[in-house]
This record gives C-alpha cells, sequence and structure tokens, in this order.
C-alpha cells in the first residue's frame, strides 16, 4: 500500500481520491452506528494517499472489535453466496473517469 500523501505533487487527483473515500468512511459509520458500533471504532476517517487513491482509516481499534467487523464481512458475504449474489468486484486501479 502506497504512503498517505503528505506533500502534495501537483497534478494528482488528491481531493477526488479524499472524496471518495469520505463517502466511504461515511457509508461505514452509517451501518455501524445502526449496529450500535459507532463506539469502538473512534479513529475511523477519510485519507488520502501518494498517489490520489482514497483510503478509509479505521484508526485503532480493540482487537474484539476487529474480530466482529471480520465476523460481520463473512456474515455478508455467505449471505450472498446463499441467495446467489455476488458483489461487485473490487479493482485496485480503479480510476474515477476524468470529469468533463
Amino acid at each position: 500500500m502506497a504512503k498517505r500523501a503528505e506533500t502534495l505533487t501537483p497534478g494528482v487527483p488528491y481531493v477526488r481520491g479524499w472524496v471518495r473515500a469520505r463517502r466511504g468512511a461515511e457509508s461505514l459509520a452509517r451501518q455501524l452506528s445502526a449496529l450500535g458500533l459507532q463506539s469502538d471504532f473512534p479513529g475511523l476517517s477519510a485519507d488520502v494517499n501518494v498517489f490520489g487513491d482514497g483510503l478509509v482509516r479505521l484508526g485503532s481499534i480493540r482487537p474484539e472489535a476487529a474480530a466482529l467487523l471480520a465476523g460481520l464481512i463473512a456474515a455478508g458475504l455467505a449471505a450472498e453466496a446463499a441467495a446467489g449474489t455476488s458483489p461487485v468486484p473490487y479493482e485496485h486501479d480503479q480510476r474515477d473517469a476524468p470529469a468533463a
């Protein structure tokens, strides 16, 4: 994984990456809140790396919170498999198309 962007390079779409990360972090925060788990992820935040890719940071969490999150992900994947649906594949180098 690339380092965080601490020094900005001209021409890198940092804002676009950060906005995508913020949307992801907000979506995760809503789901965690619905499950009553928001206090287990106090450091949840959006960030961006040196290439302008958005990152969702969980922050420092207790091992129990990590195990719970892993269990929730596994349960969701099992439910999708049982229903015959499949998740949208994630492509590591997927980039947004430039705005017109």
